[in-house]
């Protein structure tokens, strides 16, 4: 099986994992390796499907953005500053479901990113997609303000940004993009 094929099936299932990791069931093991065990087997347990059924009703019900939605990021199980954006998202109150993964390219390709855009790690949230260290404050003015956009990128890694905090500061800009190619500031920091 590919790893391409092992991180679709881990996306697929990822945010249902966690639901079942918050449900109590996670049987001692994280949610990331309860996801990635359930990727490479295919296996998804009996009553995951009614968990998921249940736990979207119960989002549908949510009050902000945040509690409504889980952001699923994958990125390279060596990379510190793709750990520490998963950090400031999770300190902004998103729940997040990191997938380890060696194969970015095809990721960032089927998400529609283009490589002007790229960054170490992307993200889903809703029907969209983050490209790199997108500051939390602009996915939650994303999801609210509900654009009709593929997604929001900081391109490379701009020292400053969410995740890149060392001390120095770089000029940088979210772009909201679109998958035929258009693309404009959204943010500018």
């Amino acid at each position: 099986m590919s790893s391409w094929t092992r991180v679709g099936r881990g996306a697929a299932l990822g945010a249902a994992m966690v639901l079942a990791a918050a449900c109590g069931r996670s049987g001692g093991e994280s949610t990331q390796e309860s996801a990635a065990g359930a990727a490479a087997t295919g296996t998804t347990g009996g009553g995951l499907a009614a968990e998921v059924a249940a736990a979207q009703a119960s989002a549908s019900q949510a009050t902000t953005p945040t509690e409504a939605l889980t952001v699923t990021v994958y990125k390279s199980p060596t990379c510190g500053c793709c750990k520490a954006w998963v950090t400031h998202m999770e300190q902004a109150g998103f729940r997040v479901v990191a997938i380890d993964t060696n194969d970015l390219s095809g990721i960032k390709e089927r998400h529609g990113v283009r490589p002007e855009h790229g960054s170490c790690h992307t993200a889903t949230v809703g029907d969209y997609v983050l490209e790199g260290h997108v500051p939390a404050a602009d996915v939650k003015r994303l999801l609210a303000e509900k654009p009709k956009v593929t997604g929001l990128a900081v391109p490379g890694m701009p020292q400053g940004s969410p995740g890149m905090e060392t001390g120095a500061k770089d000029p940088y800009e979210v772009i909201a993009f679109t998958r035929g190619g258009g693309s404009s500031v959204f943010a500018k920091y």
